[in-house]
């Protein structure tokens, strides 16, 4: 392959405003990666473009071509919506397991890495001038590698679009009941379940995801982070109003506490509360291994997954640069590191170790009417639900990527895909929710793969030998990282397999 053939701009998106090459900047290239990977169809150009309008110009289109609009703010709030998963409300009971100092030890390391790891997606990126993680796979390893990052991505968002949609189904019956303040569930429609996850998915989730540009679901990402704020602030309240041991309530009879009348009570904060049977019920573990321990790892590994958004966002950034994109994914990794450790937190220190995997769940069983309780349940299914439409746009760019490789962007194509995405996962939520098991299994799989080993060995085989050498600190430590991102996958693997084989059901899911 000839170097005249594709000139590569170092640090494309440092150097050159959107839009606006220059004759001298065209002329400055370094050297060309050789290889038979690094060969591209030129149709496949387009596919490079999964959000971007196509342009009247007759001259070839890049992703650097692209003027993008979408504010710092705005990046920030998309990018760490797409943090926030449904493992916020399990983080309480990691910590149960794990104790409050291997707690942050781990969420620490994990947040760290995911940082480094984005980092070496925007290297490589500003390497070859191209920001979709598909065609980096592309460039690193030929067709095999950009259909291993479109499986993977797939695979991992479909499992997570899944889990958000399940969580919909079996909590807004839950909210309606406790809001029309019925002791025991109905037959109506609105009290079903399947009825109500679809009508969510075409009311809410699908005009969302009919956007052409991620940047425009920078406010419903907002919305979505006040709803969360929202919890948090209300887990630390509780911390202060449930007293410990925790409360007697008549007529609620509780699968985990097996609370019994006793001649010697307290009352506190308006409850009855009872003297505890053991003495540490209520004293904080800073260091715990059990049976369970195990367990929270994938949940503590993959808290942090949003690799598949990061390039898509950094598309549409108004005034790009790889030091930018940087800071808005630290500053998204940080605020959602302090929200994760806080709620698990306050969560762990109000229940101890009689918190559930589902932090809501604990506080239905002290007052399943409690108002407060109730406000925390809409805001969680709000950002739940405004988290979908984030997640879906990588699936349908993949799926594009897979099937539809060099073709122009065609509205009736954007819709189909979204709409049968949301069909096939309201499908899966409505009559296979066993399912959810399985993508447990592959998000052990694909989270790794996203998260660890694909930014490393893409930014391996990337980066040019003369600029940086096999045996160079930067790519020594991106192979360490790789490294690592396998040995999460066998240990993933291995508890999720122990786990079925020993008939239990608490091994942590992918998002």
């Amino acid at each position: 392959m000839d170097t005249t053939d594709v000139p590569l701009q170092a640090e494309m998106v440092e150097l050159v405003p959107n839009g606006k090459h220059t004759a001298a900047l065209t002329t400055s290239t370094v050297p060309s990666l050789t290889g038979d990977r690094f060969e591209e169809n030129q149709t496949g150009v387009a596919e490079m473009e999964e959000f971007l309008p196509h342009g009247a110009e007759k001259k070839q289109t890049h992703f650097t071509d692209f003027e993008g609009k979408t504010s710092f703010g705005m990046s920030v709030f998309n990018l760490s919506n797409a943090i926030m998963g449904s493992g916020i409300l399990g983080l309480a009971y990691a910590m149960a397991n794990t104790g409050i100092i291997l707690f942050l030890f781990l969420l620490s390391a994990v947040a760290l890495l995911s940082s480094y790891s984005i980092h070496l997606l925007l290297k490589s990126s500003g390497i070859v001038g191209i920001r979709a993680y598909e065609q980096l796979g592309y460039r690193a390893f030929g067709t095999p590698g950009k259909l291993a990052a479109a499986i993977a991505i797939t695979l991992q968002n479909i499992g997570a679009m899944s889990s958000y949609l399940y969580i919909v189904k079996s909590e807004v019956p839950l909210v309606i009941q406790t809001f029309l303040n019925l002791e025991e569930k109905t037959t109506d429609w609105y009290m079903n379940g399947n009825y109500l996850v679809i009508l969510v998915s075409v009311t809410i989730i699908l005009p969302l995801a009919l956007m052409k540009q991620l940047g425009y679901l920078g406010y419903a990402s907002g919305f979505s982070l006040s709803c969360m704020v929202f919890f948090l602030i209300s887990v630390i309240y509780k911390k202060f109003q449930i007293p410990c041991p925790l409360p007697e309530q008549e007529g609620n009879i509780t699968g985990i506490f097996n609370v019994t009348t006793v001649s010697t009570s307290d009352y506190q904060n308006g409850y009855t509360v009872l003297q505890a049977p053991e003495q540490d019920t209520c004293t904080p573990s800073f260091f715990t291994l059990n049976s369970q321990t195990a367990y929270t790892i994938p949940i503590m590994a993959f808290a942090f997954v949003c690799h598949p958004e990061v390039l898509p966002i950094y598309t549409e950034l108004k005034d790009p640069s790889k030091k930018k994109m940087q800071c808005i994914s630290n500053i998204s990794i940080m605020v959602m590191y302090l929200m994760y450790f806080l709620a698990a937190l306050f969560g762990y220190l109000t229940f101890y170790d009689r918190v559930e995997s589902e932090l809501l769940h604990t506080y239905n069983k002290v007052d399943p009417f409690d108002v407060l309780i109730l406000c925390v349940r809409v805001a969680v299914l709000t950002a739940v639900t405004l988290t979908v439409p984030i997640v879906l746009f990588p699936v349908r760019r993949a799926i594009q990527q897979m099937l539809f490789q060099g073709k122009d962007f065609s509205w009736i194509r954007h819709i189909a895909i979204a709409v049968i995405l949301l069909t096939f996962i309201n499908l899966l939520v409505i009559f296979a929710p066993s399912i959810l098991g399985i993508f447990g299994l592959i998000g052990a799989t694909s989270a790794p793969c996203l998260i660890f080993i694909f930014p490393a060995i893409f930014y391996i085989r990337i980066m040019p030998k003369d600029k940086e050498p096999l045996r160079s600190t930067p790519k020594i430590l991106a192979a360490c990282f790789a490294l690592l991102g396998v040995v999460f996958m066998i240990m993933s693997l291995s508890f999720i397999i122990i786990d079925w084989a020993s008939g239990g059901g608490k091994s942590g899911g992918s998002h």
